[in-house]
């Protein structure tokens, strides 16, 4: 049972990256996905989620009108586009597979974990 991440990098301020997440071992068609975040030094914060049957996203206020979330449910697989990127926007990125169907901010309901990718905003 795994999820991978992939996308991340180094991009410059104002540019765009398209992450994503791919599950392996199970299928997450019936979970609801969330992507996290975690700066140096600082705790990891929930940033956008996306429902089991993609009907229902939430994101997080600092990423609103920047970051779409998306999934292929045939291909088991979850996208996180994130356009406009801000210097603070540099973290490790995690996706997980939340233990319900419907997008939750709750980070004590995310099971399954990826290893995480980095991105890095440059100013």
């Amino acid at each position: 049972v795994q999820l991978v991440e992939s996308g991340g990098g180094l991009v410059q301020a104002g540019g765009s990256l398209r992450l994503s997440c791919a599950a392996s071992g199970r299928t997450f068609n019936n979970n609801a996905i969330g992507w996290f975040r975690q700066a140096p030094g600082k705790e990891r914060e929930f940033v956008i989620g996306i429902s089991q049957s993609g009907h229902s996203t939430y994101h997080a206020d600092s990423v609103k009108g920047r970051f779409t979330i998306s999934r292929d449910n045939a291909k088991n697989t979850v996208y996180l586009r994130m356009n406009s990127l801000k210097p603070e926007d540099t973290a490790v990125y995690y996706c997980a597979a939340a233990r319900i169907t419907d997008v939750t901010t709750r980070i004590n309901l995310y099971d399954y974990w990826g290893q995480g990718t980095q991105v890095t905003v440059s100013s």
